[in-house]
């Protein structure tokens, strides 16, 4: 049955496509043996994500011009690197490290899901992450995106109405065609307060086992669902 018929999906990417906790930690060990370190990998991923939303505060209230995510995360790594034991890499390496942030694996249900819905519905990114970002995780868990939408396309991080908006408008459609997909409750708040369609999809260990935020839905979303398998055939015709 048929739950809803949007033209196109607006897919959040970092803990709604991506297990961005997960990858780093998986890729920790290849940096401890190429350096001879024993970083806390667990401890640097959620640390490096708590300064995801005040990174990009400063860009949000205008007080600083729009920069995109690769140079915030490098500026974050650069802050938490003493306190890792990472301070005595170069800036090369330093580079190099912050593009972990392109080689996130997907979650297992995404691929599967998204090929189910590739073909009856328009399917793009809306991110915070930069375009070549997100262009490389595509490339790297063999996405069908049918666009690859940024923050970075529209100058501006969401939530500011701008990002959504922008996202429909480059879609040719109206806000009440597209339907944002995240697992996050304020990026839906978000996009449905500009008339968007919503779909909750649960990832509640993003965060690690003791996540408590995000953990399941807390408004009235159109659709709430526990993968994209589940999203795919929500959305049936």
């Amino acid at each position: 049955m048929c739950v809803v018929a949007p033209r196109a999906l607006c897919f959040d990417v970092f803990g709604t496509c991506v297990d961005w906790r997960g990858s780093i930690i998986a890729e920790g060990p290849v940096w401890d043996r190429r350096f001879g370190t024993s970083v806390d990998w667990a401890g640097l991923a959620d640390a490096w994500r708590a300064r995801y939303q005040p990174s990009m505060e400063a860009v949000r209230r205008g007080e600083r011009a729009f920069v995109n995510l690769d140079v915030l995360h490098r500026e974050s790594l650069d802050e938490l690197a003493p306190e890792f034991g990472l301070d005595g890499l170069s800036g090369d390496e330093r580079d190099e490290l912050t593009r972990v942030w392109h080689r996130l694996d997907p979650w297992p249900d995404v691929m599967p899901g998204l090929n189910q819905l590739s073909g009856r519905i328009t399917l793009a990114t809306l991110s915070n992450g930069g375009e070549t970002l997100l262009a490389a995780l595509a490339e790297r868990g063999t996405l069908p995106w049918d666009h690859i939408l940024s923050a970075e396309s529209f100058g501006v991080y969401k939530p500011l109405p701008t990002a959504y908006l922008g996202a429909v408008d480059r879609l040719g459609l109206r806000p009440d065609e597209v339907m944002m997909v995240a697992a996050h409750n304020d990026d839906l708040r978000a996009a449905a307060a500009l008339g968007l369609m919503t779909a909750f999809v649960a990832r509640p260990t993003e965060h690690g086992p003791g996540q408590t935020r995000d953990v399941g839905p807390d408004g009235p979303w159109d659709v709430c669902v526990d993968g994209f398998q589940a999203l795919a055939a929500k959305l049936a015709r």
